[in-house]
């Protein structure tokens, strides 16, 4: 049974909302600890001084930013805790802004906002209103000492919050040498073989159909050498070059529709009137990414 990790309230006006936070993922990335190769004994890491070669106590770390090379200003933890935010229990919406506004780049972590008790009608008028209006809550909240910027949207009948990068931690897309969309020419015949291409893909978000492959088969591999079993590595196969860019596309398209035993692809994304769960229009396949956020 998931554990709250923060309650509170939603604030809106003068209306509040009381709330316990969730985190709405579970990662299950596979972890390895390092050993000494010799004895498999788990290594220990210790904090050491190159100066004089010594182990430094915890209690004589202090936290230090280098403000030009080997040159650092010292922070003392009373300064930092002078500046942390005051630690409120609100959830305090700033505005209401429309989903398609917001750049998937924007979202980090996502969470559920869940009702405490008592608060059933309050929690539900706040997600209908929603709903019916299309709309994102951004906010601000102090979680662990820090402020968040969140946004906090309507889904699958609960309230879920993500919190959210600020824009001076976006990376420009033009910050890059590397060549973009505006530096090549393209026909119009090679678009629409592209855009047939990616309507022979199409078809619904089946979020349940896509596995973390590489994990499965690390867990396989662990399990196997458990077992005693010789592991074979296989060669990595290269990257094939494509010569001509046409013709690619065109076997692109061959080998999709064949996959798919020649059915025509599902409308998917494509049906902009059909209803979700919250009674609100399906949204479009661009926006799909963003439930992921």
């Amino acid at each position: 049974m998931p554990r709250s990790i923060w309650s509170g309230a939603i604030s809106f006006g003068l209306v509040n909302v009381p709330v316990k936070l969730y985190s709405a993922v579970s990662k299950k990335t596979v972890r390895f600890h390092q050993l000494h190769d010799k004895d498999g004994v788990r290594i220990q890491q210790k904090r050491v001084c190159p100066a004089d070669d010594e182990e430094v106590p915890y209690e004589h770390i202090v936290k230090g930013y280098e403000v030009s090379p080997d040159q650092y200003v010292v922070v003392t933890p009373d300064e930092l805790d002078a500046l942390e935010p005051q630690k409120t229990r609100t959830i305090d919406i700033e505005d209401f802004v429309d989903l398609d506004e917001i750049d998937p780049l924007y979202y980090d972590h996502p969470y559920y906002l869940l009702p405490d008790k008592s608060a059933a009608k309050p929690y539900r008028l706040l997600h209908q209103a929603m709903v019916e209006a299309n709309r994102v809550a951004v906010a601000r909240v102090v979680i662990r000492s820090k402020e968040q910027l969140v946004a906090i949207r309507p889904v699958q009948g609960v309230l879920a919050m993500s919190t959210m990068n600020f824009a001076d931690e976006i990376v420009p897309a033009d910050a890059f040498d590397e060549p973009t969309a505006d530096d090549a020419e393209t026909t119009k015949r090679e678009v629409d073989m592209a855009r047939q291409l990616i309507e022979s893909l199409a078809t619904d978000w089946e979020p349940d159909k896509y596995h973390d492959t590489y994990r499965e088969r690390v867990l396989e591999l662990i399990e196997k050498k458990a077992q005693g079993e010789e592991i074979v590595l296989q060669p990595a196969e290269e990257p094939k070059e494509v010569p001509d860019l046409m013709a690619a596309l065109e076997a692109s398209v061959k080998a999709a529709k064949e996959g798919r035993g020649g059915e025509k692809p599902s409308s998917g994304g494509r049906k902009r009137g059909a209803q979700n769960g919250d009674g609100a229009k399906k949204k479009p396949a661009r926006r799909s990414s963003k439930a992921k956020a």
